[in-house]
Order: structure tokens, then C-alpha cells, then sequence
């Protein structure tokens, strides 16, 4: 029996495999009007075919939990009735196809406001659509300006921004919400000292840098529904010099605390907190910090990372390193990665009904 293959319980929801869509910017929505922030058919198809292609659950991309919040013009939002009902579609599909459908909810901070890829990333000034930035300190990312502090006032409202996102993700449907305290975005810019200065209350010590992260997970906890799950997307490591970033130690004592709060799963990735990390990039290489979160902190994890192979996925739950994967490149190359690999490791493959007579059992 492939552990890859086997169903995962959390709280009341059965997620059938451990092989799980990573979010994944895709930047297709419309940048502004009356269709700004709404899922298209793009995603509808892009998502569906992930669902139809076996993974366990699809995970929606970054979700800006309002305007100022998104990476780009072009992003996915959640904070009106038209986003909702476009993502209540999406969600109903992904269920169709046997799938759990999971959203993950984001404000990008300090690296708000940037070019989506296709026009050569970096900073989008105001007078091409941009907008200014908010962010823990006044510390820029790159070349992006610099960020306008977050008042205490302003950081309540964000909390109540990120609960009323995910009470509408909840009546789309989703069956999972993912918060996005990773690479370098919001959340992750009060975690890290690289980019944290403050003195007051949000700043300093472990406590103060992690309020922030607590008050969102206790605020999301609170709306989403009790018998179902609450992720939290980390960056295990800043990969800065020692005693300049947020380092995987902390990481596990935060988890701790999302733990107690009612945090169910943790999606452990690395970086993006600064252009000058140095990533030691390799096959799993982020596998290690999810071994350590959910050794230290005896919470389920997601490992994600370069991980490709069906062999090595397989390792990676079977040895307990992570309770699942999360794969994002090698699932847009090929929508179909987990039943192909689930023939591979002899465990039992669902075709969609809609052509599973045209596959067979060969297929």
C-alpha cells in the first residue's frame, strides 16, 4: 500500500491522497472594473484539471483579502459578493471531481503593488496602477519603495479583513483556508526581524513579532467552521545570517502556538523575506525544516520543494517526514502527475467518470 496514497483526517474532513496542489499565483483576473479580483475561466479550467488529474486537494492562489492587498493588479481577491460567487464555482467544481477545494488567503505587504511576470515584475508605481504599500517597519523589499509603517488602529483592521475573507471563503464552499505567513508577504514581514523594527507591541521579542501571525490565526479560527481544517503557510528559514532573520527554531515554537490556537496543519516553504537570501536549492530541500516542525511541534505539516519524482514523494510521507506534499511546477507540467503516479506505486487511481471508460484500467 502507497502511504502517499492513503486519506488524511483532519478534524471531519477525509482528504482522499497526500498529494496536494500547491497555490500558485496565476495572475488572470481583471485588473480593475466591475470584474476586478474575480476568478475567470482560466481558473476554472486550471483548477478543475487538477482535480480531475487526482491531487487530494487543490489549493486556490494567494487571495488578496482586499485591494491594497494583492501581489499584482491581477490577482485573486475575496472581499466583495462578485469574488465570491466566481470562487463558489471553482469550489463546487474541485468537490465534482472528488477533490477537497482549499483557498489561501493573503496580503502581500511591502511587495504589494508589483508588475505580474509576464511585464517584467518588480514595483508597479501609482501611475501605471500601482498603490502604496503598508508593512510591519518602514524597511523596503528590493528595490520596491518603502513601506508605510502599520499603525495599531490599522493592523485591527486587517485582522477583521483576513476573518471576513475566510467567513467567505467558508460560504464559497472551500473546505480548507490556508493563511499566508510566508515568503516575505505581510504576515511574514512582522515574523522576521529583517524587516521588523518595531518597538511597540508588534515588535522585539519572538512574542511581539508573532502577535500579529496569533491574532490572524485566532481571528480566521474563529469564523471557519469548527469541523473543519485551518493551514498556516510558514517560511521555516529567512536563509539570512544568523541573528538576521526568522530561523527554523522559531518556526517551531510558533507552530506551537498556532497549535493552541487551533491550527490544524502547517505548509512549510522557505525565503522570501529578502533578495539577498542564499537558497540552497536541491531535490526536497525544504523537506528537512517540515521534519523539524512537525517533530518539535507534533502538528501535521505539508512538505513542499522540488519535490518531482513519485518515488521521492512516497519517501517523504511514508518515512514520516510530512503528513502530505504539496506540488506546484511539475503538477502545472502534468495535471494527470498523481495518477500517473499512483500506477506507479500500485495504489488505486480514480479517472473522472467522464472518460474513465475510454482509460481503463491501463491508462
Amino acid at each position: 500500500m502507497s502511504a502517499l496514497f492513503e486519506p488524511i483526517t483532519l478534524r471531519s474532513l477525509t482528504i482522499p491522497n497526500r498529494v496536494w496542489l500547491s497555490p500558485m499565483c496565476m495572475y488572470c483576473a481583471a485588473a480593475d472594473g466591475p470584474d476586478q479580483g474575480v476568478a475567470t475561466d482560466f481558473h476554472l479550467a486550471h483548477l478543475g484539471a487538477r482535480a480531475a488529474g487526482g491531487a487530494g486537494l487543490v489549493m486556490v492562489e494567494a487571495t488578496g483579502i482586499r485591494p491594497d492587498g494583492r501581489i499584482t493588479p491581477y490577482d485573486l481577491g475575496l472581499w466583495n459578493d462578485r469574488q465570491q460567487a466566481g470562487l463558489a464555482r471553482i469550489a463546487a467544481l474541485i468537490r465534482r471531481h472528488g477533490s477537497v477545494p482549499a483557498i489561501q488567503l493573503g496580503h502581500a505587504g511591502r511587495k504589494a503593488s508589483s508588475r505580474r511576470p509576464t511585464d517584467g515584475s518588480g514595483p508597479l508605481a501609482p501611475a501605471d496602477g500601482g498603490w502604496p504599500t503598508v508593512g510591519a517597519s518602514p524597511v523596503a523589499f528590493g528595490d520596491h519603495p518603502a513601506p508605510a509603517e502599520l499603525t495599531v488602529e490599522q493592523i485591527a483592521l486587517l485582522v477583521a479583513d483576513f476573518a471576513a475573507a475566510a467567513a467567505r471563503a467558508a460560504a464559497a464552499g472551500f473546505r480548507a483556508v490556508e493563511i499566508h505567513g510566508a515568503h516575505g508577504y505581510l504576515v511574514h514581514s512582522f515574523l522576521s526581524p529583517h524587516s521588523n523594527h518595531r518597538t511597540d507591541g508588534y515588535g522585539g521579542s519572538f512574542a511581539g513579532r508573532s502577535r500579529f501571525a496569533r491574532e490572524v490565526a485566532a481571528a480566521v479560527r474563529a469564523v471557519w467552521p469548527d469541523d473543519l481544517p485551518v493551514f498556516f503557510r510558514v517560511s521555516a528559514s529567512d536563509w539570512l545570517e544568523a541573528g538576521s532573520g526568522w530561523t527554523p527554531e522559531e518556526t517551531v515554537l510558533l507552530a506551537k502556538e498556532l497549535a493552541a490556537i487551533g491550527i490544524d496543519l502547517v505548509d512549510v516553504s522557505s525565503g522570501g523575506i529578502s533578495p539577498d537570501a542564499r537558497i540552497a536549492l536541491g531535490p526536497g530541500y525544504q523537506v528537512p525544516f517540515a521534519e523539524q516542525i512537525r517533530s518539535g511541534a507534533g502538528l501535521p505539516v505539508s512538505a513542499v520543494g522540488l519535490i518531482t519524482e513519485p518515488a521521492q514523494a512516497e519517501e517523504v510521507v511514508a518515512s514520516g517526514r510530512a503528513d502530505a506534499v504539496m506540488m506546484g511546477r511539475e503538477l502545472l507540467r502534468d495535471p494527470y502527475w498523481p495518477l500517473h503516479a499512483a500506477r506507479g506505486l500500485g495504489a488505486e487511481r480514480r479517472w473522472p467518470q467522464e472518460f474513465a471508460y475510454a482509460v481503463g484500467p491501463r491508462g
